[in-house]
């Protein structure tokens, strides 16, 4: 019998969408994984400037969707029996909700509820450049329990292209989940 692992996948408005979308890609190929998304209303209008791809159509690679204004929802319960949480790409507004858990909304309330249960919370940034008060979130968010994930590349995988710059990311994201792809998405470090 196979155990499904439930993983909560956000999307927040900061640019860069398309490494959350290329990882809800990958994650529905992987069965023993159920996903669990919430897109804010930022990221959708992100979505729509940045890829020709309908939000419907992003919701379809999920198992199940939630209205990021939903504070009741299951998985803001930390009886929720998740594996984790990864916000990708996770904005600087997140972020900051997160680190003063200013629960205002699903995706806050989701990490908030994450860290306090020990589950693991990647937050993939993608801001740059970094001022002081970024800094401190980071900082003051990792103090917490959450992984601090930079949306950058190695080139010692030779990426040809931008797929091959996302998939390092998805690849890399997905291993603090000890999730195991049947083929890495980029040549590893030998």
């Amino acid at each position: 019998m196979c155990i499904l692992k439930k993983l909560i996948i956000a999307i927040s408005g900061s640019s860069g969408v398309i490494y959350g979308i290329r990882l809800l890609q990958i994650l529905k190929e992987t069965a023993n994984i159920q996903t669990h998304l919430i897109i804010s209303n930022a990221a959708k209008k992100t979505i729509e400037l940045e890829t020709n791809l309908p939000v419907k159509k992003i919701e379809k690679l999920s198992n199940i969707i939630y209205n990021n204004n939903d504070i009741a929802a299951s998985i803001s319960s930390g009886s929720f029996n998740t594996y984790g949480m990864i916000i990708l790409p996770c904005s600087i507004k997140t972020l900051s909700g997160i680190a003063n858990s200013y629960n205002d909304n699903l995706i806050i309330r989701a990490a908030d509820v994450t860290l306090k249960e020990r589950k693991i919370l990647l937050l993939a940034i993608r801001e740059t450049p970094l001022h002081t008060g970024h800094l401190r979130l980071l900082l003051r968010t990792s103090k917490l329990g959450a992984i601090i994930y930079p949306l950058t590349t190695a080139f010692y995988c030779y990426p040809k292209n931008i797929n091959d710059i996302i998939n390092y990311s998805v690849n890399r994201i997905l291993d603090f989940f000890n999730i195991k792809l049947s083929h890495d998405l980029f040549l590893r470090w030998k």
